[in-house]
This record gives C-alpha cells, sequence and structure tokens, in this order.
C-alpha cells in the first residue's frame, strides 16, 4: 500500500476547537450573556433605586411587596417555562421572557402610582423566570457538550459585573437622570440583544416530546410556592408577631408545595439530580445568608463604612468569577454511562463531584472564616480573605452543578430539571434570608451573637453540602 495517503493524512491540520466565539455561536453567546446581564443589573440596581421610587410614589406600605412580588411571580414563571421548554422547545419561551421582562420594566418606569409600580415589577419577574430557564435549555440545545463550563461560567460572569458596577450606576442614574430611567434604559438594550440570539433560536427544532403530564397540577403547586416564597419575604422585613406569623405561614407553604415541583428523591438527597439541586440550594442559601450579613457587621461591629463594606462583598464577587473562569478552563473529560441515554463528565480527578465537593468546602471554610471577624481582636484582614474563599467556591460550584443538571437530563427533561435548579436556588435562599432576618431583629438592635448565629447556620448549610457531595453521581445501572 502507498504510503503517500499515509504522509498526507499526518500532515493534516487537525480540526478547530469549537469556541463560544466560534461564527457560528457568537451572535447566539454574545446575546445571551447581554440578557443575562441585563437581568443581574435590574435585580441589583432596584434595590438601589427603590427608596427614592417609594418617596416619590408615596408608597412606603408597598415597598416590601415590590420585592416580593416579582419573586413570587419569577417562580411561577420558573415552571412554566420549564413546562413550556419541554413541550415545545425554547425558542418561544425565550421570547416571551425577553416580551414580559420589557413589559414590566416600561410599565414600572412609567408608574404614577406605587400600585402599577409593584404590577409591573411583577411582571418583569415572571418574564425574568421565563428567560431564565429557557437560556438553560438553549445551552444544553445549542452548546456541544465541551463548551457547557464556560458558557455557564460567562453567565456567571454577567452577574459579577453588574454586581460592581450596578448599584454605583443606578445611583447616578437616579441622581441625574432620575429613578424611573433605572427602568426605562434597559428596554434599549434587551431588545438588540434577543434579537442577536433569533437565527441561532431559529434552528432549535421543536421538541416531539408530548406535555408533561401534571402540568396543570404543577402550575398550581408553583404559585402556591410562589405566595409562600412572598410570604418569606415579606415577613422577613417585618417584627415581632407579625414576622413570625408571616414567616412560619410561609414555610409551611413551602414544605407543602415546593417537594412536588422539585425532583423525587429530593428529601432524601437521591443520588443524581436531586442532589444536585439540594447541593444548589444549599450554597445559594449559604452564600446569600451571608452576604446580607456581612455589611451590617462590618459596619455596627468594626466601623467601616457603607463604602468599604461594599468593597468586602466586591472581593467575593471577584473570586466567585475567578472561580467560574478556572473551571471552565478544565479540559474536557471523557464520559461514563450511568444507564440509558445518560452519561456523566468526569472531572479533572476522575469524578464529577470533586469540583462540587471543593466549592462547598471553600463556603464552609470561608464562611466560617468571615465569622471571626465578629470579634474585635480579630483582624479585619481575616473576614476579608473568608468571603473570597467563600466567593471562589461559588465560581467552582455553580457552573458545575449547571452542567450536571443538563448531562443528567434527556431532551425532554431538560426544561423541567432546569426549572428545579432554579427553584431550588430561588426557594431555599429566600427560607434562609427570612430566618436570618427574623434572629437579627429578635432584639432590640442586631447584637454580635446574631451576626455569628446567623454566619454559622450558612457555614453549616455548605457544611451539609459537603457531606452530600458524593451523591450527585448516580449509581451505575446493571446490565440484564
Amino acid at each position: 500500500m502507498s504510503r503517500v495517503p499515509l504522509m498526507l493524512a499526518a500532515r493534516r491540520p487537525p480540526v478547530a476547537a469549537e469556541r463560544l466565539l466560534s461564527p457560528h455561536l457568537r451572535a447566539m453567546t454574545v446575546g445571551m450573556v447581554a440578557l443575562v446581564s441585563l437581568l443581574a443589573f435590574e435585580s441589583l440596581a432596584v434595590g438601589t433605586a427603590m427608596p427614592t421610587v417609594a418617596q416619590s410614589l408615596d408608597g412606603l406600605s408597598l415597598y416590601g411587596l415590590a420585592f416580593g412580588g416579582p419573586f413570587a411571580s419569577g417562580v411561577v414563571a420558573m415552571v412554566v417555562s420549564g413546562i413550556w421548554c419541554d413541550a415545545r422547545g425554547p425558542r418561544a419561551p425565550v421570547w416571551h421572557g425577553v416580551g414580559w421582562f420589557v413589559a414590566g420594566l416600561l410599565l414600572a418606569g412609567t408608574a404614577s402610582t406605587m400600585g402599577v409600580l409593584v404590577v409591573g415589577r411583577a411582571v418583569q419577574g415572571f418574564g425574568s423566570g421565563l428567560l431564565m430557564v429557557a437560556l438553560y435549555v438553549v445551552v444544553g440545545r445549542v452548546y456541544p457538550e465541551a463548551l457547557h463550563r464556560r458558557i455557564f461560567a460567562a453567565f456567571a460572569a454577567a452577574w459579577v459585573v453588574p454586581s460592581l458596577v450596578g448599584p454605583a450606576l443606578a445611583g447616578l442614574i437616579v441622581e441625574h437622570l432620575g429613578w424611573r430611567w433605572v427602568f426605562l434604559a434597559v428596554p434599549v438594550v434587551a431588545v438588540p440583544a434577543a434579537l442577536l440570539i433569533q437565527p441561532g433560536l431559529r434552528g432549535i427544532a421543536p421538541s416531539a416530546v408530548r406535555p408533561a403530564a401534571h402540568a396543570a397540577a404543577r402550575i398550581g403547586w408553583a404559585c402556591g410556592a410562589g405566595v409562600s416564597a412572598a410570604l418569606l419575604h415579606y415577613g422577613g422585613q417585618q417584627r415581632g408577631a407579625l414576622a413570625l406569623g408571616l414567616v412560619g405561614a410561609g414555610i409551611a407553604g413551602l414544605l407543602s408545595c415546593a417537594p412536588r415541583l422539585l425532583p423525587a428523591g429530593f428529601l432524601r438527597a437521591g443520588r443524581g439530580l436531586p442532589t444536585v439541586v439540594g447541593l444548589r440550594g444549599l450554597a445559594s442559601a449559604a452564600f446569600a445568608g451571608a452576604e446580607v450579613v456581612i455589611p451590617l457587621m462590618l459596619s455596627r461591629e468594626r466601623g467601616l463604612s457603607a463604602t468599604g463594606a461594599g468593597l468586602v462583598l466586591t472581593v467575593g464577587a471577584l473570586s466567585w468569577s475567578a472561580g467560574s473562569w478556572f473551571q471552565g478552563r478544565l479540559p474536557a473529560p471523557g464520559t461514563v454511562p450511568v444507564g440509558g441515554r445518560r452519561a456523566v463528565r468526569l472531572s479533572l480527578t476522575g469524578s464529577p463531584a470533586t469540583l462540587v465537593r471543593a466549592g462547598l468546602v471553600c463556603i464552609a471554610v470561608g464562611t466560617a472564616t468571615v465569622t471571626l471577624a465578629v470579634w474585635p481582636r480579630v483582624p479585619l484582614a481575616v473576614g476579608v480573605l473568608g468571603w473570597a474563599v467563600a466567593g471562589l467556591g461559588m465560581g467552582l460550584l455553580y457552573p458545575s452543578l449547571s452542567v450536571l443538571t443538563l448531562e443528567l437530563s434527556a431532551p425532554g427533561e431538560q426544561g423541567r430539571n432546569s426549572s428545579s435548579l432554579q427553584l431550588g436556588d430561588s426557594l431555599f435562599a429566600a427560607t434562609v434570608l427570612a430566618l436570618t432576618g427574623a434572629v437579627l431583629a429578635a432584639g432590640a438592635a442586631p447584637s454580635r451573637a446574631g451576626y455569628a448565629t446567623t454566619l454559622a447556620l450558612a457555614a453549616g448549610l455548605a457544611t451539609v453540602g459537603v457531606l452530600l457531595a458524593g451523591r450527585v453521581v448516580p449509581l451505575p445501572r446493571p446490565r440484564p
């Protein structure tokens, strides 16, 4: 046999690896990251603008609902989007998500009363919930598995950047242009970003899966969970017996509704997807619970200004971004079949639980270290370092759990499972934030013991996650 063909084959250049900005993915990547950035900016900027909004519209009594309303509608939208994506594909949910999001912003930005603004915020929250779940499904349908870690790292960066500049930018907009432009400026960017992803959405084939059984019942349970979450959110801002009653009612409602929306086996930490969803919730609750306490603790116990306390949070955001970048650059590993259509990608050290466990260890150690900063004799730098370690853990963990969710999902399950992942995230965080508020409000003023208790709770939740991390890997099915 001639050696020429072999020599030619040996000299043939290797096929270039696909990248997030490869020509056929560039517009989709830029558009989706832009949309995620806008969702993040709006969620952060509203907190800065809302005191001015409430004063301008004489609506202080509805202040809590301006935050609880979009949270509740977002919970419902996540379930609706999951069902819709699995039955029809993600194209329509993406467009409806953008449409509801923009409509809510326009309604809030032009509101003449606080009641109208609350309605606009609820519409905006519904659009956000539709959109985030649908974007996860787009990742599963459009991007090769080798790029999943990188696109989720890009999503993480799309949240980090607004967390650095969003509040300050919103403050400048409120001071120089007026609070209405915090809402009205976003659609100017959201619509072009949505148009960027239109060609890629057009290429996604409609799903051939029948609508999920009991879809209407799931939406009903989602409404119950949304109302319960809103009660938690509102109750956490109250004081005394009213706060205890609202928080108690919210927790009871979530205990009744949430298990019906999350994967079977969730409460017993069943192997595979149930544990993946549970760990995402535990991590979100731990980080959010610590994040709301740290600025208050640093200002009251360590004498830092609001700017100084904010810079400590910025350190955590930057390390989160660094962790996401690192895990996104890990070499693409092989797969191990776990039965049927499913496969789990191996991490650098041979198990998909490795990065998950490492992230949770960082969160547990980091938040425990921050707890030490409650006492004045401990150098402040110890607390700052601890928060940087916790942020690094979130960066390692979040994209890894997102990747595992898609890899443990058949095409007809990606919407439901992505919805479950984000529902667990939101509901766990809402519960812990309400409990944190109740602990801090237990005395006449927040105390050193209250700060230590809430931070220890955050570290404890992450520690539970460390113990469960190995269960993200399903057991292989025995061969027949």
